[in-house]
């Protein structure tokens, strides 16, 4: 698709806290033209799980460096940050991390999320950057149980000019949920996403009410929904690794949207999250406008994370 897409230069200057956290940990341990040794590799790994790369995906990448450190294919700490990236970048095998679409629309896209995590802007930005490529969009206010969520959906649709379907606090989100799709088919919209409850990972009936509203929107729109896209607070560094594989469990996640990646030091968990989870990140969030969204390139993002 191509219409999220940001340029390395876009997404190095939203990355600037984790960047900066990088760097200054890695020049901590890489003396400039130093031979490596075993000693600075156990000092590396240290330093690279404090910067939220997680702790199987460092002892892969320390292993590999000590295989090439033996082999002699590197000798000086200027030859690291280069093995890094591009070791780091070959984690992702060529796959699709574009946006799933119906061959007969529309394309019903939902979303969720725990609290906090940035779940109802995240649905702005790509119902915002659908509509500017002249995509017919609707929204749903499923998150029902906080009257909040639906006033700020309703704000949002608002402010980029899309539609929207809801019904009072504390309706049936399943009830929202059938009425929007009932609507995006009548209106012939090209987009229908759902917003859901912000609930926590840990509370199972709620887990169950997710379960549900899926199940409602499989059975009024065949082949439905064509993503359930899981949104992150990268924040949150390695709890969210915990957060996907429950949500995974109850909805099958097929893709994750990382928010407020701009705003912290912990960007590594984009690494670890995909080492320990298998989940494409489709998305990121790169600011609190609209169009601060891109879609994930894993080379523009090492890239950007070891400039």
């Amino acid at each position: 698709m191509g219409i999220f897409s940001k340029t390395v230069d876009y997404i190095k200057d939203r990355l600037g806290k984790t960047r900066d956290k990088i760097s200054s940990s890695l020049s901590s341990v890489l003396t400039l033209g130093r031979n490596i040794d075993d000693e600075l590799l156990d000092k590396l790994e240290e330093t690279l799980i404090s910067d939220d790369i997680g702790v199987e995906t460092t002892d892969k990448l320390i292993s590999e460096l000590r295989e090439a450190y033996r082999s002699k294919k590197i000798a000086t700490t200027d030859d690291i940050v280069p093995f890094l990236k591009e070791h780091i970048t070959n984690y992702w095998p060529h796959r699709d991390r574009q946006l799933k679409t119906s061959a007969n629309p529309p394309t019903v896209i939902l979303v969720a999320g725990v609290n906090g995590s940035g779940k109802t802007t995240s649905i702005a930005k790509l119902a915002y950057t659908l509509s500017r490529n002249n995509e017919n969009v609707i929204v749903a206010a499923c998150d029902t149980f906080r009257a909040a969520a639906v006033e700020q959906l309703s704000i949002w649709a608002e402010r980029i000019g899309v539609q929207i379907v809801k019904h009072k606090s504390g309706s049936d989100p399943a009830a929202v949920a059938f009425d929007a799709c009932e609507a995006a088919v009548a209106r012939g919209v090209d987009y229908l996403i759902l917003d859901t409850a912000g609930r926590l990972h840990t509370q199972k009936d709620l887990m169950r009410e997710l379960t549900k509203i899926r199940d409602v929107v499989a059975k009024k729109i065949p082949d439905s929904p064509n993503e359930v896209l899981l949104v992150l607070d990268a924040t949150t560094g390695q709890n969210a690794i915990a957060q996907a594989k429950m949500f995974t469990e109850a909805i099958d996640v097929t893709g994750i949207f990382l928010a407020k990646l701009d705003g912290t030091a912990r960007g590594g968990i984009v690494v670890a999250i995909k080492d320990q989870l298998d989940i494409p990140v489709k998305f990121v969030g790169l600011g609190e406008k609209p169009e601060d969204i891109a879609e994930f390139d894993p080379a523009e993002f090492v890239e950007a994370l070891f400039s």
